[in-house]
């Protein structure tokens, strides 16, 4: 093939032969499928309400669940309080006090307060591993175990301490739980005429004594925990009070509590809180300590239950 040029020359130039341009794809014979493209869409936001409608009922369906889990746990730490004491027998020169935190709805503490007779009030304060509900089941199946009097023919008999923290103690054994369930316990009697008091206790921490004069004892009494070993043996431990005595049974949630912060649990520094408000009245004393668990880290959330139970000789 020749060329001209523009000035008239003629120019060769290669046989190949010139490329052929490149079609353009032909227009759609209709409109662009915008229509299929819309449709697509509203069924991917179909599924998503689906799914959202989907989650907002599993949403509904747990907050009635939780609602009515609070509700039942509201009732349950009603019916625990009530196997509580109304009112603390006040006998004589003898009065007592009570502090109770439970660590939840429920609390695996319990204690009471009876009078045996015209001259002798009986003190009892127990602790199931553990809190919560299965703590606070157990204490209710140890309020109902326990023993405090022998009914004879004649009349009656008080039974020592040592036998019925034993009585409890094979309640417990024979009971044959399936988990590994254990409690701690303590139950005393005092006489309110000679004011000497008696006490046996299964694992429980020894009591606290503030003497009139500000000193500071811990009387003990042996005995292993209570629903493991079905022949074990109670020592009872014996008191001689005086007008201005104050004797101090708690559960060990109190050296949970007065340990602050991750640190372990020592009976060091409850000793400690307790001896520096020793010139309180017993009322302002408890509500003292309620007030400095108040005041720490994590007061919202406490570790363990919390009972204090106070008897006083005025």
């Amino acid at each position: 093939m020749r060329l001209v040029r523009d000035d008239g020359d003629i120019a060769a130039v290669a046989d190949k032969p010139l490329p052929l341009p490149i079609p353009l794809p032909k227009p759609p014979a209709g409109p662009i499928p915008v229509i299929d493209q819309l449709g697509d869409l509203q069924d991917e936001i179909q599924n998503l309400q689906a799914e959202v409608n989907m989650l907002r009922r599993r949403d509904e369906t747990l907050r009635f669940f939780m609602h009515r889990l609070d509700e039942e746990l509201r009732l349950a730490a009603r019916i625990q309080q009530d196997f509580l004491p109304k009112f603390l027998p006040q006998v004589g020169n003898v009065h007592f006090h009570t502090l109770f935190r439970p660590a939840g709805y429920v609390s695996g503490d319990l204690y009471d307060v009876m009078r045996l007779d015209e001259d002798h009030v009986g003190f009892f304060i127990c602790d199931a591993v553990g809190h919560g509900m299965p703590a606070a089941l157990l204490t209710m199946f140890i309020k109902r175990a326990l023993v405090t009097k022998e009914i004879l023919p004649t009349g009656y008999r008080l039974l020592d301490p040592s036998e019925t923290i034993g009585h409890l103690n094979m309640a417990l054994v024979d009971q044959n739980l399936s988990q590994a369930t254990y409690a701690t316990a303590l139950y005393g009697v005092i006489n309110t005429q000679t004011l000497e008091v008696t006490f046996a206790k299964g694992g429980h921490p020894a009591p606290a004594l503030i003497r009139a004069n500000g000193t500071l004892e811990f009387p003990e009494a042996t005995g292993a925990l209570l629903g493991i070993f079905p022949d074990e043996q109670f020592a009872v431990a014996r008191l001689q009070l005086s007008p201005g005595d104050r004797l101090f049974i708690y559960s060990d949630g109190v050296e949970v509590g007065f340990c602050g912060g991750d640190e372990i649990a020592s009976s060091e520094r409850w000793h400690e809180e307790l001896h520096r408000r020793r010139d309180l009245s017993t009322e302002n004393l408890l509500l003292e300590l309620s007030a400095e668990l108040d005041r720490q880290s994590g007061s919202l959330q406490p570790k363990d239950d919390l009972t204090i139970m106070a008897l006083e000789v005025k």
